[in-house]
């Protein structure tokens, strides 16, 4: 169930819920050549359906749930705040693929959107940090990105996806009034 109480047209918390008219922008793309090695920053790639990104080391199963992962840019300057570093970390460093500007990507959990004119994604949940922060971002890594790991999506249509691209909301149906 994408919306908490959908089915009531009056609640205050389902209108909200429904409403997120923002376009944001695939701000990086990037792949793992090869298991614990360092990803590779790519200006565009191949998304394939209900797979993963062609040149991507990953290899979920069919109707996995975690096909590709996605954080948010705005997210980058504050784990490095939370550990003291200068600037926004490089993306690499956290091991996910897309990394989007200009959308609250904790808004779309349950939803699809659109990267580009071809790609959807099935945004399935949230991508937390595991032990790897520790050893990539030092004593605290962990920490820092809890609430700032991004989500995990399903490939629904694959296609190429290209740094610059815009990332939208698919709109649902609002709910239907009595």
């Amino acid at each position: 169930m994408p919306y908490p109480f959908f089915g009531d047209d009056k609640s205050t918390v389902a209108r909200l819920l429904a409403t997120l008219p923002q376009t944001g922008r695939l701000a990086w793309i990037g792949q793992r050549p090869a298991r614990r090695q360092p990803l590779v920053s790519v200006p565009e790639a191949q998304a394939i359906t209900d797979a993963h990104l062609a040149g991507d080391h990953a290899r979920p199963k069919a109707g996995g749930k975690r096909q590709i992962t996605l954080i948010q840019a705005e997210h980058l300057p504050a784990v490095a705040g939370f550990l003291g570093l200068p600037g926004p970390l490089d993306p690499a460093r956290l091991r996910r693929n897309l990394v989007v500007s200009g959308l609250n990507l904790l808004a779309l959990k349950g939803r699809q959107i659109q990267i580009g004119d071809e790609v959807l994604l099935d945004i399935t949940g949230e991508c937390h940090p595991c032990s790897r922060m520790e050893e990539e971002l030092g004593p605290g890594g962990y920490n820092a990105m809890r609430g700032h790991g991004g989500l995990t999506a399903h490939i629904a249509r694959g296609g190429t996806i290209r740094v610059g691209d815009a990332v939208r909301v698919v709109q649902v149906a609002a709910p239907a009034a009595e």
